[in-house]
């Protein structure tokens, strides 16, 4: 792990005092790594390639040539922005490397350092900005995959009401009370789809911007309450689900930035909440707000016990999709993005258990609400 917010530089060369020459001068700025050639870079780089932000290179070495580490580095850790340094080189080689994209920078040896602190600065923007754009698209895959999640049991909840009242409308004496509440229940299941629908077209957005976005830019703030009472007011609740539920808010605040994308990861842990409930005799919800967070308790069937350990470290792909955890460490990953958390409490086992579910939001995206 690093040890400082510097950005990591791997210098290679085979010239011992190259690379010392190399780190005291640029030490300063950034944290320097130095490997004697291709081989030993890349042995470094198993361990370490995760933390390098920018690699230079010495073209011709013993052994084998900068141009063969950057194309290593260029399949193993895309993510590395890669720069050459030669005093001679084939030509040919040197433009298939720039053509190919694998090179940033063509550095003359020996280099003016000036120019390769210039050439460093722009090295590291450069790296930044691939990573933002790289989680931005890691975000949206995410986002679409929670997104087909989260609608398949209202749209198969309003695809059940549909054959429902199409078999009840062909028997004469059906109460029309039925095929009414049949098509109420449709009503509030397609309406809970559009808000679901809202607040991914807005974590969309917030994803596709990246870093350095303005908090709350297009957005409206909203309080913690108001952000519940609209979940609560969409959300597809039976009757005895809705007054299972209570809201108490103790201390409210304003959220500030993505209240959609909050609403959103509230709907997924009230959904996990009443799927755990299905079939509880006094089934029991207490939605808190406090001081900055929003927790959730429920007397429910014990969450996974091993899931808040899973939130740090489970990836998010396909195959997880029927895992009922899938979402809730997809709601770490959002509340993540913008520097909150999620902690899950579990006390009891069985019937007898119950769960809280906090979600924790940092000082600098919400305000004291009047």
């Amino acid at each position: 792990m690093k040890d400082d917010s510097r950005a990591t530089v791997l210098y290679v060369d085979d010239e011992e005092l190259a690379c010392k020459y190399f780190s005291h001068t640029v030490g300063a700025r950034y944290r320097v790594l130095t490997a004697p050639g291709v081989d030993a870079a890349l042995a470094l780089l198993v361990g370490t390639g995760g933390e390098v932000d920018v690699l230079v290179t010495d073209y011709r070495m013993p052994g084998r040539l900068g141009s063969e580490l950057l194309q290593e580095v260029a399949r193993l850790y895309p993510h590395i922005v890669c720069m050459l340094v030669t005093a001679y080189a084939d030509k040919q080689v040197l433009l298939e490397l720039i053509n190919g994209g694998t090179l940033f920078r063509l550095l003359e040896k020996p280099f003016d350092m000036p120019s390769m602190l210039n050439a460093l600065q722009l090295a590291v923007q450069t790296g930044r900005e691939r990573a933002a754009r790289r989680q931005g698209l890691m975000a949206i895959d995410e986002s679409l995959a929670f997104l087909a999640h989260e609608l398949n049991t209202p749209l198969g909840a309003i695809a059940n009401f549909a054959r429902g009242i199409e078999r009840r409308a062909g028997v004469a004496d059906t109460p029309a009370a039925e095929l009414v509440e049949a098509a109420a229940l449709m009503h509030e299941n397609a309406r809970y789809c559009l808000a679901i629908l809202a607040s991914f077209v807005d974590t969309v957005r917030l994803a596709s911007a990246g870093p350095g976005m303005q908090a709350g830019r297009g957005r409206h703030a909203a309080s913690a309450g108001q952000v519940l009472a609209g979940l609560l007011d969409s959300y597809p609740l039976s009757a005895s689900q809705r007054a299972a539920i209570t809201l108490a808010i103790e201390d409210d605040f304003a959220i500030s930035e993505s209240p959609n994308c909050v609403a959103l990861i509230l709907s997924s842990v009230l959904g996990h909440a009443l799927r755990r409930l299905a079939g509880h005799p006094h089934p029991l919800l207490l939605f808190t707000v406090g001081n900055g967070h929003i927790s959730l308790n429920d007397n429910g069937a014990a969450i996974l016990p091993d899931l808040p350990e899973r939130l740090l470290h489970d990836p998010i792909t396909n195959d997880s999709v029927a895992e009922p955890a899938w979402s809730m460490i997809f709601c770490q990953r959002m509340m993540h993005s913008f520097g909150g958390n999620i902690d899950i409490g579990i006390v009891g086992n069985g019937a007898d258990s119950e769960t809280t579910v906090t979600l924790s939001f940092p000082v600098h995206i919400r305000n004291e609400h009047d």
